[in-house]
């Protein structure tokens, strides 16, 4: 996984005043903090930040006030519901060789027996433990020919080398649903059976 550059400044305002001042200069206020130590108020580029969010669990390594260099994955974005603009980031600190326990996206591909089938996503995304500057992108599961009732279970899904599973083996991950045959509803047989008999 590739790193991504943001500079970033410290803040020494807080609350909503200057969260609000922070974003009409198209920033985003943040919090780094991790490895005990203090948290780490910041100010990041909202632009950047954004597009460095579209890759799940970004490894983003931080040009602190041009002193200090630091990695960061994003632990929890705040977005404004209507807008989808971001409000606030919380980025945790970690460090080359270190491992990290994060949720990777569980993409399916192949089709599934004939028949109708669903395919139900009970985990949208699986929990592993992988190093911090190896984080997978996403795992993909092939779901090719499988039948109503079967169940891939985390332990099924193969994982890039020196990645972990951080959940039960026995967890299911997808499923295949039967298709729901459409059956008219009782109240309407009962009435046309009365019909017949007038």
């Amino acid at each position: 996984m590739s790193e991504v550059k943001i500079s970033a400044e410290t803040r020494t305002e807080f609350g909503k005043g200057a969260a609000r001042r922070i974003r009409r200069d198209s920033k985003v206020p943040g919090v780094l903090y991790g490895h005990g130590s203090d948290p780490l108020h910041l100010t990041l580029p909202g632009h950047d930040l954004l597009l460095a969010l579209r890759t799940p669990n970004v490894l983003i390594a931080l040009d602190i006030d041009g002193k200090t260099n630091e990695l960061a994955i994003p632990k929890s974005v705040q977005r404004d519901p209507i807008k989808g603009f971001l409000e606030h980031v919380d980025l945790l600190l970690v460090k080359r060789g270190e491992k990290v326990t994060v949720e990777v996206p569980v993409h399916a591909e192949g089709e599934l027996a004939a028949g109708g089938n669903l395919l139900e996503h009970v985990l949208n995304a699986l929990p592993v433990e992988a190093e911090a500057t190896h984080i997978p992108e996403a795992v993909t599961v092939s779901v090719e020919g499988l039948e109503a009732g079967a169940s891939i279970l985390a332990k099924d899904i193969t994982l890039p080398k020196g990645t972990t599973l951080a959940v039960e083996e026995d967890t299911v991950v997808l499923q295949v649903l039967a298709a729901q045959a459409e059956e008219a509803p009782e109240g309407e047989e009962a009435e046309g059976e009365e019909v017949a008999e007038a």
